[in-house]
């Protein structure tokens, strides 16, 4: 276990200090998360036993990587078609602090309906079509974080640790809505009335590059394309409420008809223009490595909760403190290095429904917890591990100016919780 732990420690000051070491966080992440696997196979009496468990979480990885990718490539089809052009005529201000408060707050409510993760992903393709400057693309993709995840808090289908509390019966639609929304609305606003008083000047817009005569689209496929492939996002949680089916099959289904509306509108078209806004073009955009590197990440995460690290550390949390608002303040804090999803699965197993009852205040401040924490550091939630990914953004440079941000939003939602119980 020992053995484990720093190799698990090491990966992780890799990736933070990518920029110093110059090795890439895919590629780090990557040999971290194998090199794990292969320390418990030797390390374990059962061989059978880890492949056994390792099938398991490859299993939900792969569902995750699956639903990254369905989304990924719905947003780069939606941009290779100018969709988000259409949003960046609509919203006509370059005033740094009214278009930090526009898109923080477009993120924060579209997040509840889809997820963080998908949200982060449209709202960042979005960013780059307003400004390119990397530290004003860095600094307004932290807060886009911060406020993915505190939108997906207050939602049952706007996180992955929500969704699991809402099927596991811990909680119930208007629970969590109604307790849980205002310490978000806290958790965002905080940050975000802060920075207001000190965020100044204008972005400088990107220049619209005028594409050559054979590469142009209509407004109206611009707008068709824009309008159906948001709906198609909006409506995977509704075919997971339909159909029972994962929610990587709801993605691809919205792909599926993405792209055969796609094929419809360009089939009368010369085949260089077909293939231009084709899905077999459009997918050599999506940034792969970002993909690998949350595998990475995924599979360091799984093998720690296997060794059972995960376990001992939410034990001693419950046989530290009596408080049970302690240990999920820590829980969530501890989400920032640390995935949420097996944080809540251990809470889910320690803690039972006969003790803690649906709807019981514990499970609710666990929602708020686990899904608004991982916002202190950029590999802490699914979110910022996308920002990451897609805008190269610095571990350290996040560290320095987002983290106390993310901090203080997370308290601010912890006290206005504890008032409103």
């Amino acid at each position: 276990m020992e053995l484990t732990i720093i190799v698990f420690v090491i990966g992780y000051l890799l990736i933070a200090m990518e920029h110093v070491v110059k090795l890439d966080k895919a590629a780090t992440a990557l040999f971290t998360g194998v090199v794990l696997w292969v320390l418990l196979v030797f390390g374990h009496g059962e061989l059978s036993e880890t492949v056994v468990h390792l099938k398991e979480h490859f299993e939900e990885i792969s569902e995750i990587l699956f639903f990254l990718l369905g989304a990924m490539t719905i947003v780069e089809l939606i941009d290779s078609h100018d969709g988000f052009k259409v949003i960046h005529k609509v919203i006509k201000t370059t005033d740094k602090r009214a278009l930090l408060w526009i898109l923080t707050i477009l993120t924060f409510f579209l997040s509840a309906v889809l997820d963080n993760l998908t949200t982060t992903i449209v709202m960042v393709a979005l960013l780059k079509k307003f400004m390119d400057n990397r530290n004003d693309l860095w600094y307004f993709a932290g807060f886009i974080v911060i406020a993915a995840n505190a939108g997906g808090a207050w939602s049952p289908i706007g996180d992955v640790t929500t969704i699991m509390l809402w099927n596991g019966g811990q909680v119930s639609t208007n629970a969590i809505i109604t307790e849980v929304f205002w310490p978000s609305v806290a958790c965002l606003l905080v940050p975000l009335v802060l920075v207001s008083f000190f965020l100044k000047g204008k972005v400088q817009s990107v220049v619209i590059e005028n594409k050559p005569e054979h590469e142009q689209i209509g407004n109206g496929e611009s707008m068709f394309v824009l309008v159906l492939g948001v709906l198609s996002l909006l409506f995977v949680p509704v075919f997971k409420t339909i159909t029972h089916l994962p929610p990587f099959m709801g993605m691809l289904f919205s792909l599926g008809v993405l792209w055969i509306a796609t094929e419809i509108i360009h089939r009368k078209k010369p085949f260089e223009i077909k293939h231009q806004y084709s899905v077999a073009n459009t997918i050599r955009r999506i940034d792969t490595p970002s993909i690998l590197f949350f595998m990475g990440i995924l599979l360091a995460v799984a093998a720690m909760q296997t060794n059972g690290v995960l376990g001992v550390v939410g034990n001693s949390l419950d046989s530290s403190f009596d408080s049970y608002y302690i240990t999920n303040i820590l829980l969530g804090l501890l989400s920032s290095i640390v995935d949420n999803v097996p944080l809540v699965a251990g809470a889910m197993g320690m803690y039972s429904m006969e003790r803690f009852p649906q709807d019981h205040e514990f499970w609710t401040f666990l929602a708020y917890c686990a899904g608004t924490g991982g916002s202190a550091l950029i590999i802490g939630s699914a979110a910022g591990v996308a920002a990451m990914g897609i805008l190269k953004i610095d571990f350290i440079w996040y560290l320095k100016r987002i983290t106390w941000l993310a901090l203080l939003g997370y308290f601010a939602g912890i006290v206005v919780f504890v008032l409103m119980n």
